[in-house]
């Protein structure tokens, strides 16, 4: 996992409500457990059409979507059957950040376990993105603020231990992994006072 401190980029937007993770990636695609690859089945049925071509109409595959790396969902985003997938291959397309004014619990956890960040914002902040596409926006993890063009800023709320493993690019797995001196030591102690 990469380390993620900031992130500048023009969002894309989708405005669906309810994007479930079988329409983040269909369920047919889950026969592996490689994260690499997975971004070309990000949103499969709606980024191709029935012959294998690129959906000219769906918002990703415009010319404006090419290179962002935040996605500004509608509300609901995430909900439906748990899937690690999901995360991996929004990832793997180039996305960094989902922005929406509600996120799926599972999902989100997911998503932040695995480097994507995952924005819970107000109504009207919501409302404001989804109806600028486009604009460059630049979000400090460190800071929990997703900065607008003209200077304003929007907070954003993230757990601690979330905001630290994506500052040192860990999972839970990797932070404990680098706390492993003090859990030694720590067992070591309690043995000796068994």
């Amino acid at each position: 996992m990469k380390a993620l401190s900031f992130i500048r980029s023009r969002t894309t937007v989708l405005k669906h409500e309810n994007i479930d993770t079988d329409r983040i990636i269909p369920a047919r695609f889950l026969t592996t457990t490689e994260r690499k690859g997975l971004g070309r089945y990000a949103f499969n049925d709606w980024r191709y059409q029935a012959d294998g071509s690129l959906n000219p109409e769906f918002e990703l595959n415009k010319n404006t979507s090419q290179g962002c790396e935040i996605l500004v969902a509608g509300r609901n985003f995430g909900c439906g059957s748990s899937r690690e997938h999901a995360p991996w291959a929004l990832l793997d397309y180039g996305l960094r950040a989902v922005l929406s004014s509600e996120i799926a619990d599972i999902f989100r956890g997911n998503a932040l376990k695995n480097g994507l960040l995952a924005v819970v914002l107000k109504e009207s902040e919501h409302r404001y993105l989804l109806n600028h596409p486009g604009i460059e926006l630049s979000i400090d993890i460190a800071e929990c603020t997703i900065e607008m063009p003209d200077g304003g800023r929007f907070r954003f709320e993230l757990d601690a231990f979330s905001r630290e493993c994506l500052l040192q690019g860990v999972d839970q797995l990797g932070y404990l992994q680098k706390h492993l001196p003090q859990i030694e030591a720590f067992e070591a102690k309690r043995e000796a006072m068994a």
